[in-house]
């Protein structure tokens, strides 16, 4: 009988293998921060920079983890013991850290999130985790806007959805134009809350946005 193969460690993983689809391994994305650190002019052999490349990467794992969850999973589960509930829901105020897919510049700012229920609800914990899914991969905020609302809407299938996102751009912010202080309203709205003023209105009104500042997408 043939005995079990061994799992390979995580170093060893990383070290010795390309992941599949063509994804570089931990050793080839470290190199390419070295690569980066010498272009900009420093040494990475110093000993300031020596744990610079992992320190990057592992931060790297964190900024860009969303493209390792699945959003739909996230929202497959639902309760229909609401009481007849057919009120909006809205979550407001979800801070959340992206990544511009231009410069790789930070993304930071806050999402409202919306919806009006036609029998059944979801967990308000799972609003917050599909922004965060999507806020943890390269965006520009109108794409970023899109997703969670679409997302929202074709597996929930509520009346409709509406989503608003407020933030500011660090490349605008500390490079480029520099403008700091300036930050970037953008709005998604579906079924009702497009087509019915006053549903928007009251939506808006929850979380204090006025209608004329939205850059709709």
């Amino acid at each position: 009988m043939r005995a079990p193969r061994r799992a390979l460690t995580s170093a060893e993983t990383t070290a010795s293998e390309t992941t599949s689809g063509g994804r570089p391994s931990r050793a080839e994305a470290e190199d390419a921060v070295r690569t980066l650190l010498r272009w900009a002019g420093d040494d990475p052999a110093r000993e300031g920079l020596l744990d610079t490349p992992s320190r990057v990467v592992r931060s790297y794992e964190e900024f860009f983890s969303g493209y390792t969850e699945d959003p739909v999973e996230i929202l497959k589960r639902t309760f229909k013991e609401v009481e007849g509930y057919d009120e909006m829901v809205v979550l407001k105020d979800i801070r959340f850290e992206s990544h511009c897919e231009h410069h790789i510049a930070p993304i930071i700012g806050k999402a409202h999130v919306g919806y009006l229920p036609k029998c059944r609800v979801v967990g308000i914990s799972k609003l917050a985790r599909i922004v965060e899914i999507y806020a943890r991969r390269l965006q520009i905020q109108e794409k970023l806007t899109a997703q969670i609302a679409n997302t929202l809407q074709d597996v929930l299938d509520p009346k409709g959805v509406a989503v608003v996102v407020d933030a500011a751009h660090q490349c605008m912010t500390t490079r480029g134009v520099h403008k700091p202080g300036v930050t970037m309203v953008t709005s998604r709205m579906l079924g009702l809350f497009r087509t019915n003023p006053s549903t928007r209105r009251e939506f808006l009104a929850m979380i204090a946005t006025p209608s004329n500042h939205l850059h709709n997408v």
